[in-house]
């Protein structure tokens, strides 16, 4: 007990840090995360793949190749799927187009609600009406396929190398985070105390996915050649779960940091570890604000 009360008073921030990530389950929330990311993105790919014309699919091929640091066979797998007809026939549009298509709206939705209740734990709020977050589950979606098509052109610098990609990368994983937590929180939380967590979420994620090449595609190659397609599966799982867990923890630790009373003076954070929830919010509405319904 003694030791907890040293370590309380001379850490306070990892103490809270620490308890706070328990309370937010982060494990679960990010294991569930990305399951549901992985539900998404596989039917997508086949959607893309049967209806989406060949820029499209060249530049979800490029994206792919690059979040994964993809090479050898895991990479012609990929190439396979989604080059592998200049033009989709009308018996694969019907087939791995209308299913995929139905697929992913069925499971699109329950990926935006994982992440929105990771966001929530994170701020200790209650959650959202459905009414009232329902258009921005589509929206966040919508806004992430888009960024992860050009995320490869982002990485290279639009043809100019990795000294402009990657601080490109930085900027728009921090802006896209930012506004992630902004708009699944149904704006409940200012900005300014969104911004550390963005930053810790952008950075973290720039390094895992910028070294992902000296990992991934190994780890890959080896589960493809000797379980096949499950063993390709299974790899894909653990570095989604891998990046989902560094979000969490990251969302979680800037939520921590921008309630700290040295943080909050110049953020404008609530505090402590909750906002305040006895009234009805309106979409949009400042903390505290009555709905006008």
């Amino acid at each position: 007990m003694g030791l907890r009360t040293a370590a309380e008073t001379r850490f306070p921030v990892i103490t809270r840090l620490l308890s706070h990530l328990v309370s937010v389950n982060v494990l679960d929330s990010a294991t569930r995360l990305a399951a549901q990311t992985f539900l998404t993105a596989v039917p997508l790919l086949f959607v893309v793949a049967s209806i989406a014309p060949q820029w499209l699919r060249d530049q979800f091929a490029t994206s792919v190749h690059d979040a994964f640091g993809l090479s050898g066979s895991a990479d012609a797998e990929l190439n396979k799927v989604l080059k592998g007809t200049s033009e989709p026939s009308d018996e694969l549009r019907q087939t791995s187009g209308v299913v995929g298509g139905l697929m992913v709206l069925l499971s699109a939705t329950a990926c935006s609600r994982a992440m929105q209740r990771l966001c929530q734990r994170a701020w200790s709020l209650p959650g959202a009406s459905a009414r009232v977050a329902a258009w921005r589950w589509i929206a966040w979606l919508a806004t992430w396929l888009g960024m992860f098509a050009i995320q490869g052109s982002l990485r290279n610098g639009f043809g100019l190398g990795l000294w402009l990609g990657v601080p490109l990368l930085l900027i728009a994983e921090t802006a896209i985070w930012w506004w992630t937590q902004h708009l699944l929180l149904v704006a409940r939380v200012p900005w300014r105390p969104l911004l550390p967590g963005a930053l810790l979420v952008g950075t973290a994620l720039t390094v895992l996915t910028s070294t992902a090449s000296l990992y991934v595609p190994r780890v890959l190659n080896h589960s493809l050649e000797k379980y096949g397609s499950l063993g390709a599966v299974f790899t894909l799982l653990s570095w989604l779960i891998t990046l989902c867990v560094v979000a969490a923890l990251c969302i979680t630790a800037g939520a921590v940091i921008a309630q700290e009373p040295w943080a909050a003076r110049h953020l404008g954070a609530p505090g402590p570890y909750g906002l305040p929830s006895d009234e009805p919010l309106a979409d949009g509405a400042p903390p505290g604000a009555s709905s006008p319904e």
